[in-house]
């Protein structure tokens, strides 16, 4: 469906289907609890209440997403009224497929359609759809084009390249008084973002993704060595000591201050680097992750943010209304401007966002080049099977065992999991 096409149906919706229920409801979600993301999903859900005569209660997810789970199969376990619509990761839909409505038969199939087919596939199990595609991400990194500029370098193809143009500019800028300035930040610390940033050097080795989607253990393998060894030379080299500890958060904190050469972030950097009154402001590139070695591609690590409904809402389908409009074509371009992309393509051809958001311009090519965790394969698992990843990468990363002795030890630690039946 085209762009034109999408925006009048979304109105038309808006106008006829989206008049609310018999009586008014109150629905609860779950936003994040980001300043930008939560003001986004506020006001986009205060709109729908106004159009539909609901009302909404506005409930903020933990700031570390990780946390979100938990709760939510807490509340859900008890089937909760009080938590009707969710937002979501898209690697929990395995663990939370029980409590979740099947939208493939409340939405229509020309609105399902319009998204990318990634996207739905991500949301769907055992032929059920159980969320809407809301936002798609993939690993990508920031640069500061202003310092590559200044010292001619070109963009970096591989990472060993930038492993040598990060280290370059970090010693000319230190030498020309910036001793803060570091070479690339990224997330180092013991969770799931240190998951996604190892599957992104691995894959980009053609190392795998620790475990294949038949089920086969792949982590222990010589491209995979190879991957975790480069990254180990990072830390005290073009990346600080306290990169062990960073999340998205603290990572991007570092280099919207200045102090960092490259940045391996989710697609908000780009709304938040460039926002007025940022120091690094017209100073920003962004390109697909860096290869690992020649014939293979650029692996950023594929996310999605969802929307579900509980099973146990008290009008589900208030709370299906309310997940269509968060989803629909005006509001993904409004969230969009802001830096989000969407899982609508019409909306990939959209000349506004294009100039607001260039980083989307490769985006397309990005998620269709992305490597997933195997988080369909592993189910409700695949919380301790992500667990035993990131942990093991840390202790290389950390110098507590080297890289073939730490993919050893988390080969045989998901092997154990895999002999428990996930």
């Amino acid at each position: 469906m085209q762009l034109d096409g999408l925006l009048k149906t979304t109105a038309l919706v808006g106008a006829i289907l989206w008049s609310g229920s018999t009586g008014a409801a109150e629905i609860s979600i779950f936003c994040s609890s980001a300043g930008a993301e939560l003001e986004l999903c506020q006001s986009a859900s205060d709109a729908w209440a106004k159009e539909t005569g609901n009302t909404v209660k506005i409930n903020k997810m933990p700031a570390n997403w990780g946390e979100a789970l938990p709760l939510y199969q807490q509340l859900l376990a008890g089937k909760s009224g009080d938590i009707d619509v969710l937002t979501l990761d898209n690697i929990w839909v395995g663990a939370l497929a029980p409590h979740l409505v099947d939208l493939k038969k409340k939405v229509p199939a020309e609105e399902l359609s319009a998204h990318f087919e990634a996207a739905l596939a991500d949301s769907t199990l055992e032929g059920k759809l159980l969320a809407m595609p809301w936002f798609v991400d993939a690993g990508q990194m920031f640069y500061r084009k202003d310092l590559l500029e200044k010292y001619g370098k070109p963009e970096p193809k591989t990472w060993a390249e930038l492993t040598e143009t990060a280290k370059f500019i970090q010693e000319q800028e230190r030498a020309a008084g910036n001793n803060d300035m570091w070479g690339y930040v990224w997330q180092g610390r013991a969770y799931e973002g240190l998951t996604c940033n190892a599957l992104e050097w691995v894959a980009s080795h053609g190392g795998g993704t620790f475990i294949a989607p038949d089920g086969e253990i792949t982590a222990n393998n010589p491209e995979a060595v190879e991957a975790l060894e480069l990254a180990r030379t990072w830390i005290g080299g073009i990346s600080p000591q306290g990169v062990l500890n960073y999340d998205e958060e603290g990572s991007r904190g570092v280099f919207e201050a200045g102090n960092s050469v490259f940045h391996r972030n989710w697609g908000y950097v780009w709304g938040t680097s460039q926002a007025e009154g940022s120091a690094l402001l017209g100073k920003v590139g962004v390109m697909a992750l860096p290869i690992g070695v020649e014939g293979e591609r650029s692996s950023g690590c594929y996310g999605a943010g969802l929307l579900g409904v509980s099973k146990y809402a008290e009008d589900v389908e208030a709370a299906v209304s309310l997940v269509r409009y968060l989803t629909n074509a005006r509001e993904q371009k409004r969230r969009a401007l802001q830096g989000y992309s969407p899982t609508l393509k019409a909306l990939y051809q959209d000349a506004e966002i294009l100039a607001k958001n260039p980083s989307l311009r490769f985006a397309e090519e990005a998620y269709a080049e992305s490597a997933s965790r195997p988080s369909q394969v592993t189910g409700a698992s695949y919380n301790r099977v992500s667990q035993r990843i990131f942990s093991g990468v840390h202790n290389v990363l950390s110098g507590k065992e080297n890289a073939e002795e730490g993919l050893s030890k988390v080969s045989d630690n998901l092997e154990r999991l895999k002999k428990r039946g996930w």
